[in-house]
């Protein structure tokens, strides 16, 4: 029985290895069509990023931080203690989408749109780029969200939390993401 568990564990983890791959060349996709789009004539050299994804940057490195927390404390049982830091973990990821939205808002502010006559490339290619991976940041609260709520339930321990671990590949991957994300934006922008 133990052998058909850890097969299964692999099994998921392997799961969601193609899918970051797959994600990862979706936006390596994305970052590469914004590169060959700056020899276009409407492209506009220095455009500034908004001070709420330099904020957003801050928030999401710092809920990987909680979430590597949590996992130690897991690893020791103090189940109570990884509760208390998902739902940081959760919070900072909802505050991180709301400084996206408000990024956005600072972009439309500054006469930028993400379609129409008042848009650009650039400012086109950043909503798209900023707004696919806060989708990807809900997808993986929402993983996060069930993560706690089976915490809560008493359904992960040390010895196992292949849940937990899924959940938190997946949201130190859209975390280092948005890192990869924000200094592409920031150089090549």
């Amino acid at each position: 029985m133990s052998s058909q568990l850890n097969n299964r564990n692999k099994a998921l983890k392997m799961m969601l290895w193609f899918g970051i791959g797959s994600l990862f060349m979706t936006f390596a996709g994305l970052t590469s069509a914004f590169i060959v789009s700056k020899n276009r004539e409407d492209w506009i050299f220095n455009f500034e990023l908004p001070d709420a994804f330099y904020y957003s940057l801050m928030i999401i490195i710092l809920s990987s931080i909680c979430l590597i927390i949590a996992r130690r404390f897991l690893i020791n049982d103090k189940i109570k203690n990884v509760s208390i830091l998902l739902f940081t973990t959760i919070l900072l990821g909802i505050i991180f989408i709301v400084l996206q939205f408000l990024g956005f808002n600072q972009i439309i502010d500054n006469g930028y749109h993400f379609t129409g006559p008042t848009s650009t490339i650039n400012s086109s290619f950043i909503f798209l780029i900023a707004f696919v991976h806060a989708i990807h940041v809900m997808v993986a609260l929402i993983a996060l969200i069930v993560v706690l709520i089976k915490n809560l339930k008493g359904l992960y321990n040390s010895k196992d939390l292949i849940g937990f671990e899924l959940a938190s590949i997946f949201w130190h991957f859209v975390d280092i993401l948005w890192i990869y994300l924000f200094i592409f934006l920031v150089f090549f922008g």
